[in-house]
């Protein structure tokens, strides 16, 4: 009779990540370690250069269009760039175009090797004694060459904060949050996370405070939607932030009208006149004193 053979099962670690992966047939893109598992670049640069490598050729990866389509700031995005190529990850260089427009020429590479050189790590020599040596002729001065066109550099400004109103109004935050939740109703690709909703809601206050109609706000944040809307919540800020309303002036203040004195009957003949107090009228007073 044959001993049946049973398979020791395999060792699961008792701590620590625990892999359970599906082979991928469509939709997937290779990415080596030497990159998910760098040791200098930051978790920002890293996701960025596995998303720039998953993209088609001709795909737009300007600093703008990756802040408007990731939570980073347009700061964070472009540090990240910079490591990118520091490290040999990505190479961009500025074209003037025969029309005399300046571009981005942007090369993403899946092996750093490919790209640039890595970078050296300082070894420690031994010390020794140093050789003296007859100084060497400096080498002739090279001609002055005409200076190169140098790369403009961009400034990125800082993103101004939302506003956010004077006084602190419970029901006009309600109001605002409502606001909010309720756009993807008239626009539905408003549809907002509810984290968005709360960081935004301060900012439809403050329209709000400041006199601003509800379907007014309304309008304007889902006028003119550009396509395709991939943030919507950074489309939000900008326009709540870029079109903020002016506060309403002060009204006037309205000089009191005086009344005018309430209508009387004449005691004499029966007409009505005005009078602080009853008595005859105008005519019947004037009779009076030319009888007399």
């Amino acid at each position: 009779m044959d001993t049946q053979q049973i398979s020791a099962p395999s060792r699961t670690p008792s701590s620590g990540v625990v892999h359970s992966n599906s082979r991928h047939t469509s939709r997937f893109t290779v990415v080596g370690n030497h990159l998910t598992q760098h040791r200098e670049l930051s978790l920002t640069a890293i996701g960025l250069a596995a998303h720039i490598q998953s993209l088609p050729a001709g795909a737009r990866i300007g600093i703008r269009f990756l802040a408007e389509r990731f939570p980073e700031s347009e700061a964070r995005i472009a540090a990240a760039l910079r490591e990118l190529e520091a490290h040999g990850y990505l190479e961009r260089t500025r074209e003037r175009l025969p029309s005399g427009r300046v571009v981005t020429r942007t090369v993403s590479y899946n092996r750093p090797t490919l790209a640039a050189a890595p970078v050296a790590t300082p070894q420690r020599r031994p010390q020794t004694r140093p050789i003296r040596r007859a100084p060497e002729p400096l080498p002739p001065a090279p001609a002055p060459q005409p200076d190169a066109e140098k790369p403009a550099v961009t400034h990125v400004p800082p993103r101004p904060s939302l506003p956010q109103p004077q006084v602190p109004d419970l029901d006009r935050h309600r109001a605002a949050t409502d606001l909010l939740a309720d756009l993807r109703r008239h626009e539905p690709r408003l549809l907002l996370a509810e984290g968005d909703i709360r960081r935004l809601a301060p900012a439809v206050a403050a329209w709000l405070e400041r006199g601003a109609h509800p379907d007014a706000v309304r309008r304007t944040l889902a006028a003119d939607l550009p396509e395709p809307l991939t943030r919507p919540a950074g489309l939000l800020a900008h326009r709540l932030t870029a079109l903020l309303p002016p506060p309403l002036p002060t009204a006037p203040v309205r000089e009191a009208v005086p009344r005018p004195e309430p209508l009387q009957n004449c005691g004499d003949c029966d007409r009505a006149f005005r009078a602080p107090e009853p008595g005859r009228c105008r005519d019947c007073r004037t009779d009076l004193m030319e009888a007399a």
